[in-house]
């Protein structure tokens, strides 16, 4: 009877030893979780606002705005940075009245290729502004010297300058042709409504 109930107490003793055991690996992998989610988060709070501000040293300039375009820009370039046109080659370009449907086609394609990743055809930013209005906001050499001469104008510009200081992005170069830019210039004047 004293062996029982020695071995009972034995048995007891063991499972308490293994509850404890089992509560201390549970908590202890708990803290290993809670820690690894404090670790995955301030990763990627470091890596958003690296990206914020990345992304606003590159892309903030990329509003613009319109007034007559069409066909090419002169070879002149200018260096004032409250030039409506901005700095570039583009002082002068010619509109198409009605919009060129090929171009606008083009333009779309070109936007899904390279711009739809930073901006949004409505007026909501993304990493760059929203296209929504541009052709009203910005001159269409303007735009059209941004998106051909993005460096300089960033460099120079006061518009550009301005819409990276709210974006935080420098856009980056896309290395469009003339003929893409100005497809592009149609494709944003059809988005902001124009016939």
């Amino acid at each position: 009877m004293v062996r029982a109930i020695r071995y009972k107490k034995q048995i007891l003793t063991i499972n308490k030893k293994r509850n404890f055991i089992t509560t201390t690996r549970k908590i202890v992998n708990q803290k290993s979780t809670i820690m690894n989610r404090k670790k995955i988060l301030i990763a990627f709070l470091s890596g958003a606002i690296f990206f914020t501000v990345a992304c606003n040293n590159s892309s903030g300039k990329q509003d613009t705005t319109t007034t007559n375009e069409t066909g090419s820009g002169s070879s002149s370039t200018t260096s004032d940075g409250n030039n409506p046109k901005g700095i570039g080659p583009h002082q002068n370009i010619q509109l198409t009245h009605p919009l060129d449907e090929k171009m606008i086609a083009e333009g779309q394609n070109t936007y899904n290729v390279k711009c739809a990743s930073c901006h949004k055809l409505t007026d909501e930013k993304l990493v760059g502004p929203g296209w929504k209005g541009v052709t009203d906001r910005r001159q269409p050499e303007w735009i059209m010297n941004f998106v051909t001469n993005t460096e300089e104008m960033l460099e120079k510009d006061t518009a550009a300058q301005n819409l990276l200081e709210v974006c935080l992005v420098k856009m980056p170069n896309q290395n469009l042709s003339e003929q893409d830019a100005r497809s592009v210039l149609e494709f944003m004047r059809k988005n902001d409504g124009k016939q």
